[in-house]
């Protein structure tokens, strides 16, 4: 009989062990500090406005007639969902700069009851974006041909990015807001 109990114990163990670490997000890449223009028309830095928060992250534009509209449908899905979660911050950057000016992406967050101070819109030079984009969320250049990815990006406190969301993917909302969530609970 003691035999049969360690046996059960050992085996426990090692499944919650097994599942401990497989429910650990995977790390991709840290986001460098980036100072670009807000939808109020004020630098946005993101050293002082993420660095310490769990945040995520699309790109958009706000005149696109195909799946910005419901990304930022998906956007405002997740920011209902985590209202309240320890700060957690939304951020999506134009791929039109030429179009989207402050005013511009003003209104377009109130189309889609963007929170003031939780859900930012950035605009800033092409470079910046592109390179913010290919080089950092890996997500493909942003060279002013508008095609740009849907996935939306989940960045940690630490500015480590910890997961991708294809928006198309029927599960992938539902899947942000649970990782979203469990970030917020990771230790400082």
């Amino acid at each position: 009989m003691a035999s049969w109990l360690s046996t059960v114990l050992v085996t426990s163990v090692l499944a919650l062990a097994g599942c401990a670490a497989h429910a650990s997000l995977p790390t991709y890449a840290t986001v460098p500090d980036f100072t670009l223009t807000d939808q109020s028309g004020a630098p946005f830095a993101s050293a002082a406005a993420l660095r310490g928060r769990v945040w995520i992250a699309d790109f958009i534009y706000t005149n696109c007639p195909g799946p910005c509209p419901l990304m930022s449908s998906q956007m405002h899905q997740v920011q209902t969902a985590l209202n309240g979660a320890d700060g957690v911050k939304l951020v999506s950057f134009t791929v039109d700069p030429a179009h989207d000016t402050p005013e511009v992406l003003t209104e377009y967050g109130r189309h889609f009851q963007a929170e003031p101070g939780r859900w930012f819109f950035l605009t800033g030079p092409m470079d910046a974006l592109a390179h913010l984009s290919r080089d950092v969320f890996m997500l493909g250049g942003v060279d002013g041909s508008l095609e740009h990815s849907t996935r939306f990006v989940l960045v940690d406190r630490t500015s480590r990015v910890r997961g991708f969301y294809l928006s198309s993917d029927e599960g992938a909302i539902p899947r942000l807001i649970a990782d979203a969530r469990s970030l917020v609970r990771e230790p400082r």
